[in-house]
């Protein structure tokens, strides 16, 4: 499995990280079709988890979040984003060879093979598995159900404008699993949470989608960065505005206090400076602008977990 080639980093991956600098070298391809250079991705997929974790925490009137439950979700985040990168890769390995920002890719370019991906791959998701195997069975069905979303999704920039929708259902189901996993069922809040979730993601990778545009264009992949074109500040504004008023409702809905509140109203501020600031022609923008998105989750978890110490000790 190991019988890999190192041809370097990926062209938009950070320079000099441990990756490239601390791993043998015949386990840095895996790294890298695993992002562990860029943890933006688990971050994205772990805030839904604690989000969703903090917020059924308050409504069961605990001080904190489980602290398991939230390391677990963090092993998880880490391992099923992995797998998903590496699978999105395998599939798409025909269009990564004709984008200038991903042909340097490990598969595309001949680090290794796609047997050796889908080897990987599957290590990938079994670590995943087992750390899902140490919630409750709803929990475990729930997790188990979001596969074929995650199955669906690469092929969705194929057939039709909207593939972040899909990426959105995918990267925001951890926003029913925390409260699944703390109460073993669901109801209104992670359902608003959830839809929340959805929004907010199709906002954020349509930033992070205006890299690639005029790549996009030559092979054919479809986006909603391509779609809003020109009209994308207008699009991040109805998107972020539902965003934060469905996690308004999750909220309520909760019956979360004042301070969770006071993190979602920091937190509309700080996706509303994404909107003032942006410019959809600067690539190295947008990726900025997309990775600050991890920020906007560490706010939203801070006022949850403060206001469940408030409502507790107060």
């Amino acid at each position: 499995m190991f019988n890999t080639k190192d041809t370097g980093p990926v062209a938009d991956a950070v320079k000099r990280h441990w990756v490239d600098t601390r791993l043998p070298p015949g386990l840095r391809p895996f790294a890298r079709l695993a992002r562990w250079e860029r943890p933006i991705g688990w971050y994205l997929l772990m805030w839904p988890c604690l989000w969703s974790l903090a917020l059924a925490s308050n409504a069961a009137g605990a001080a904190i979040p489980n602290i398991w439950y939230a390391v677990l979700m963090f092993i998880g985040a880490v391992a099923m984003r992995g797998a998903g990168c590496t699978y999105n890769d395998i599939v798409d390995k025909d269009i990564d060879d004709k984008v200038e920002r991903t042909r340097s890719r490990p598969i595309p370019s001949g680090q290794v093979s796609s047997k050796q991906a889908k080897i990987f791959m599957a290590l990938q998701a079994l670590a995943g598995l087992v750390v899902l195997l140490q919630f409750n069975t709803f929990t475990i069905v729930l997790g188990i159900s979001s596969l074929a979303i995650v199955a669906a999704y690469p092929f969705m920039k194929r057939i039709t404008d909207w593939p972040q929708f899909v990426l959105g259902l995918a990267f925001s189901w951890g926003a029913l699993m925390g409260w699944a996993a703390v109460f073993g069922s669901l109801s209104l809040a992670p359902v608003l949470l959830y839809c929340g979730g959805i929004l907010w993601t199709i906002g954020y990778d349509t930033i992070y989608a205006h890299q690639d545009k005029e790549d996009d264009a030559l092979v054919g992949v479809r986006s909603t960065a391509r779609l809003f074109g020109e009209k994308t500040r207008q699009a991040l504004v109805i998107l972020y505005g539902a965003t934060v008023v469905l996690f308004a409702g999750a909220f309520i809905a909760a019956g979360s206090g004042p301070l969770a509140f006071a993190g979602l109203a920091l937190g509309a501020f700080h996706l509303l400076n994404q909107i003032r600031v942006l410019d959809i022609d600067d690539g190295d923008q947008c990726l900025q602008l997309f990775k600050s998105n991890s920020t906007f989750g560490l706010i939203l978890f801070i006022g949850l977990v403060l206001d469940g110490l408030a409502t507790y000790y107060l």
